[in-house]
């Protein structure tokens, strides 16, 4: 097991005084209301740091006494699958991507709060109701944002490759892939079972030539010329990739970035983060060099991007639900919100329009493309709907598999899209119509 974090927060001494100083609750926390909490472990730790003060502020507020555990991406997975199939564990989870298909039957409706937050806070982006309000009838979760990923580079490396500017369309972005490595300036991009960063750049790869996993109607039809086109683009580009990409996790490019290994990557505001707060001179100094761009534009001639999705899930075996929601809304409003984001300095984009004025995406230009990451992105489904088949094909990696076969040469393009055709319709023939 990975390393856990346990927050244990207990307002035994607050509880008298509660109702004091906290504003009308919207809803009222059940008597000796007591959470469990499971969520990511931080890649930026402005991001846990906040988020457990402002658990402690609620608790402090109302009296309800609060764990918070952290795990790694890979680990939450299963352990919320495992709560949802034993009706234990944590009542609230912080999850990824559409896993709420996994067992919508097993959460609470959460429509009431986040049609509150949603008139008061200008409304959701499209995509928090494509993965959380399936048939726009009830929402099954809500949505917390997304871990926003662009494409992370040296300046000075870039200027040395002979490019003024990072490329905004993928035929450029090849090109200056080779000149930096003709420099042994070598890229590196995540293609081992990544749950944020190989997900999210090999979804953008086959989108951007008009390759997808499922058409409008579900049907898989990733096996196709488009696809073939990306995956032969991958070929080309992997040429210039670092060694070991095809065994990268989450935390691996970051250490390659921050080692001087690579010099592009795509990635969260971590990297910069961790350059900007590190106590180490020379990495303080890189911080200078680093320069963030939104992912270039491919043939189809519009942005196909895909972020990490950030949900909230609130499992029916809780004996709080009031609680819960309660202690989601608290987390949701603005004056937890955006201080929380400002701590990660927008390590996680907002789902709600309002937020898009918060002082984080001005303050420093290089945050500013991350701004945008929920109001362009599209479903990891794209273009069918979020469901348990598409949860599936997510969790199984179908999508980053074919293009590190097809990349490494460990298949041919047709060979990889043909494996991915036939992976992707045993989880869409499950459940017919899925």
């Amino acid at each position: 097991m990975d390393r856990r974090d346990f927050l244990k927060i207990s307002a035994g001494l607050a509880a008298g005084a509660a109702g004091a100083d906290a504003p009308a609750t919207t809803w009222k926390p059940e008597s000796g209301a007591k959470l469990r909490v499971l969520r990511w472990k931080a890649f930026v730790q402005g991001d846990e740091d906040a988020w457990l003060k402002n658990t402690a502020e609620f608790a402090r507020r109302t009296g309800v006494e609060v764990q918070v555990e952290s795990q790694s991406w890979e680990e939450v997975r299963p352990r919320a699958a495992v709560a949802a199939g034993a009706g234990a564990g944590p009542d609230i989870v912080l999850s990824t991507f559409d896993d709420a298909s996994f067992y919508p039957e097993k959460l609470i409706d959460v429509t009431d709060l986040a049609e509150y937050l949603g008139r008061k806070y200008g409304g959701w982006y499209d995509v928090c109701r494509q993965y959380l309000s399936p048939g726009g009838k009830r929402w099954i979760g809500l949505p917390l944002g997304c871990a926003g990923n662009t494409f992370v580079y040296r300046i000075s490396q870039m200027k040395e490759a002979g490019f003024d500017s990072f490329p905004r369309d993928t035929a450029g972005f090849l090109k200056l892939a080779k000149a930096l490595k003709a420099k042994n300036h070598p890229l590196g991009f995540a293609l081992g079972y990544a749950t944020g960063d190989a997900n999210t750049w090999t979804h953008w790869l086959v989108w951007s030539f008009g390759g997808k996993l499922v058409d409008g109607k579900n049907r898989v039809v990733i096996n196709s010329p488009q696809t073939l086109q990306a995956l032969e683009y991958a070929r080309e580009l992997y040429q210039t990739f670092a060694p070991g990409t095809l065994s990268w996790l989450d935390p691996s490019n970051n250490e390659a970035f921050l080692d001087g290994r690579i010099s592009v990557t795509e990635n969260g505001i971590s990297i910069y983060y961790a350059a900007k707060t590190s106590r180490d001179p020379s990495l303080k100094a890189m911080a200078a060099d680093i320069g963030h761009a939104n992912l270039p534009i491919g043939p189809v001639g519009r942005p196909t991007e895909l972020h990490l999705f950030l949900n909230q899930m609130i499992f029916k075996h809780t004996k709080y639900p009031n609680a819960a929601k309660e202690y989601l809304r608290f987390m949701m409003e603005r004056e937890q919100y955006e201080p929380w984001q400002q701590a990660a300095i927008g390590y996680v984009t907002h789902p709600l329009m309002a937020y898009e004025s918060n002082p984080i995406w001005s303050v420093d230009p290089k945050h500013t493309p991350y701004r945008d990451c929920m109001k362009i992105m599209l479903p990891n489904s794209y273009s069918g709907k979020p469901a348990y088949a598409s949860a599936q094909c997510m969790a199984d990696f179908v999508i980053v598999s074919m293009v590190a076969e097809a990349a490494s040469g460990q298949r041919t393009p047709k060979q990889a899209a043909e494996r991915a055709q036939r992976r992707a319709e045993s989880y869409y023939r499950v459940r017919p119509g899925s």
